[in-house]
């Protein structure tokens, strides 16, 4: 099993929590919409000793498109989010919503 794969099989052996609907305001940043669905993995745990999160695009099947690992300089932490079902466009629009401020972040697309 490679990565990616490892990946999926946490994505489909955990239920999607959705916390943020699309359009749905971040408690933090009043400012911050969410593009898409956003959650997080029941029964995981990420770096910040919270769910795994998961940001949900259009695509049928839930394969893990890719990743986005972010820095943020006001809470001093590092994340990675995963992208479920996202296109290109909606993985680069994630992207955008997470180089603002003293948030900055990068994108890694699963291989053809």
């Amino acid at each position: 099993m490679d990565y990616w794969s490892g990946l999926d099989t946490l994505v489909s052996t955990h239920r999607l929590v959705i916390d943020r609907p699309k359009g749905s305001r971040h408690k933090g940043y009043r400012d911050a919409v969410a593009p898409f669905d956003y959650g997080y993995l029941e029964g995981t745990v990420s770096g910040d000793g919270a769910g795994v999160d998961v940001w949900v695009g259009s695509l049928k099947g839930g394969s893990v498109a890719g990743v986005i690992c972010t820095v943020d300089l006001l809470k001093g932490d590092v994340e990675t989010k995963l992208l479920v079902g996202c296109t290109d466009e909606e993985a680069e629009t994630v992207l955008q919503c997470h180089n603002v401020g003293q948030q900055h972040a990068i994108i890694v697309k699963r291989p053809a």
